[in-house]
Parts: C-alpha cells; structure tokens; sequence
C-alpha cells in the first residue's frame, strides 16, 4: 500500500466522512448478510478510538438517482448499531441543511449513517458540485469502500477537497490481492468466471501472462469453448466475443500461460430450474441443453495444474474470481462447492475474489478456509490485472 492509512495521520478528535460499502443483501426490512458491514469494523473501531465524529455514507443497489425505500441504508444502520455494539444514527438524505445540523451536532464517538448516496444522480456522475456539499460535513475523508471502486462523487471526487485517506479494509485489500499477483508462491493459478468475456477483455489480456495457469469457468468458460470449436448447444455465451477470445488464446499461447475450461459439465434443459440435469462431456451436450454447471472433477482439475508446475515451488497460489455454475440453484452449484474443497485442501495462498464467489463462500460457512476472502469483485479483478483504482490513486502519498 503506497498510500497514507488513517494511521499515517493525526485524527484525534477531527470529524471524518468515512466512505463505507455498506451495499448488503436486505429482504423483508432487515439485513440478510451483514458481512460487507463487519469488514468496516477495525476502520470504526480505530476512529472511535481516538474520539472521532464518523459520519458514514454509502450507497445500495441501483436507485437509478431517485429516492427509493426499497434501497434505503436505514436497515444497515440498525444492523450497524448491533454489529459495533452502540448506536449508529441514521438521517433520511446526504445533503441540505437537515444533514448539515446532525454533523454539527455530532459528538465525539457518535455514529451518523447518512442515506444512500445514490439517491442522488450527481453521485454517479462524479459532479464537483455535489462532492462538494458532501465534503462540507467533514474534515477528513476516509475511503473504506473497497467493492465501490468506481470514481464517483463520494469515493473519489471529495478527495480532491478533503485529505483522503484509506481505511484498514482497503489496506489489506490492496496489500494481499498485489502480492498475491505480483510476488506470488508459484505456481500462481487464476480460476476466473463471470458472464461476460466482453467485460473483462482488458484484464484478461493483461492477467494472462502474470499466471502460470488459468481455468475458466461459468458463460466466459462457454465463450471459449466456442472458440476451441465445441458445440455448447443454448448455453449463455458472448457468440460475437470468439474473435476477440481466440486472440487471447493467442497470447496465452505466446506467455505459455495454460488455459483450461472444464471438459466435464452438467447440462440441464432448462437455466431456471433443474430439468433433466446431466454430466457429459464437452462434445456430448445436446442443442437443447444449457451447461449450467463445471463437473465436480473440475476440482481435480486445479490439483492436477498445481501438481504440474511443482517443480517451480513446493507452494502455490490460487486467485478465484466467478463461481462455476449458476449457485443460486442448488443443483447447480456442486462444481463451485467442489473447487472450494481443491482449493482449501491443496494448501495454496488462496484469495477469493468477493462478488459472486464470496456470497457463496459466504453461504457456505468457508471464509475461514481462506487466505483472503475479498469484499469487492470487479476492484479485484482489475487490482489482479495491474490496473490502478481510481478512488484509490487520488489518495494521499505515503
């Protein structure tokens, strides 16, 4: 981490806008998974610690700049409120005069939750303007919000107005997933899925030859299937991407990167549900099947990589970003579940890439198994390629 921490400065007493992910699953009024909560705690705790006034802010879902109930934070605040053990106040906006008097009257050790920031289009657009209302609250900004790495007006416009610094998560986020890519245990082994190759052609041109070896998983796995010339009969594939895949086939090829997607799938005739669900071979899925899992031998497919560039170390590294089939039904997600038992028991420094695969890692009960369990999986994605993240260059030099 090359940029100054809330340790690096002197925040005894100082007012803070702490930009937090709080962006957590709710149903019914109340937070499902607070973990995205959880991981801001030591940043809280630190702040608390040295008698700061915290002003939280955040954004939920995708209000589309209108005031929602539906994304509201006031679930997380109350969620908040039992996670760190004392209040944490919630106001129903993120700017005007109403918000202005709570931040005045904060006091040392206070909580103040403001409402979702997306409520406001200005937000999204990184408008200085509105950045500028935000900053007036506050004499610090502290950006803790790995997952919400896009430049926006509260993660990255407010800190060309107040000193920005970075909060414990973002530390370690950037600290374990660089060194994870950039001095790794070899071999380093990149499991990366996803629904879009379109998405992620960038990082994959630059991912590909910093690991020794990439499997490919979920609809990216079908798109180079199609580029390898397998029928993957109704499967959700990118048919317009083969081109661009079959040029990064070429630079693996040029790296001596391995690239491998699963030559055992489960097939189902329906994407929704379980119908006449199958395991076959790559060539044996049918027209109208959909692959919607890898075969659980996917697993001993990673063990059998690392196995092969043993002689590079006695160790290894994998990186797991994009679950392997569709996990939200429970028929399809045996292959997901057997790649995390190959990861856990081969050993390996494993970090697994937040988004999809740490809701499942979540679901599972396995984040303890783990070397690093991300909050953010596109901030991942892009720190694993070598690409800066905005909101976090625009913070202070070390």
């Amino acid at each position: 981490m090359k940029k100054k921490t809330i340790r690096d400065i002197d925040l005894d007493g100082k007012t803070i806008f702490a930009r937090l992910d709080w962006n957590v699953p709710i149903k019914d009024g109340k937070v499902v998974d607070p973990y995205r909560i959880e991981a801001t705690r030591p940043t809280v705790e630190y702040l608390l610690d040295r008698g700061c006034k915290i002003i939280i802010s955040s954004h939920l879902g995708r209000p589309d700049g209108k005031k929602d109930p539906k994304f509201s934070l006031e679930p997380a605040a109350k969620k908040a409120t039992q996670v760190f053990g004392r209040e944490v106040k919630f106001i129903d906006d993120c700017i005007g005069p109403d918000v202005e008097k709570a931040a005045r009257e904060l006091q040392a050790g206070e909580l103040l939750c403001l409402e979702n920031v997306r409520f406001h289009p200005e937000e999204e657009e990184n408008d200085p303007g509105f950045a500028k209302k935000l900053a007036s609250l506050a004499e610090v900004f502290v950006y803790d919000a790995f997952a919400s790495y896009r430049a926006h007006a509260s993660t990255e416009g407010i800190a060309h107005i107040l000193p920005a610094v970075s909060g414990l998560l973002v530390e370690k986020e950037v600290d374990y997933i660089t060194n994870a890519v950039e001095h790794p245990k070899r071999p380093l082994i990149s499991v990366i899925g996803g629904a879009k190759v379109s998405t992620k052609l960038e990082i994959l041109t630059n991912l590909i030859p910093k690991v020794d070896a990439m499997l490919l998983t979920g609809p990216i796995a079908n798109t180079f299937a199609l580029a390898y010339g397998h029928k993957i009969g109704k499967s959700v594939a990118e048919h317009d991407e083969v081109d661009a895949v079959k040029k990064l086939i070429r630079i693996a090829e040029h790296e001596n990167t391995l690239l491998i997607i699963p030559e055992e799938v489960v097939v189902s005739k329906s994407k929704e549900k379980a119908d006449n669900v199958r395991t076959v071979m790559i060539d044996e899925v049918e027209e109208d099947d959909y692959i919607v899992d890898a075969a659980p031998s996917y697993g001993d497919t990673l063990q059998n990589t690392i196995d092969e560039f043993l002689d590079m170390d006695d160790q290894s590294t994998v990186i797991w970003n994009g679950p392997l089939g569709i996990t939200e039904i429970k028929e399809f997600r045996e292959g997901s579940r057997a790649m995390a038992d190959a990861i856990i028991k081969s050993g390996a420094v494993s970090i697994i890439g937040g988004g999809d695969t740490a809701n499942f890692i979540d679901e599972e009960g396995l984040q303890d198994n783990f070397t690093w369990v991300s909050t953010g999986g596109g901030a991942s994605l892009e720190l694993m390629s070598g690409k800066g993240l905005d909101c976090v260059e625009v913070l202070l030099d070390k």
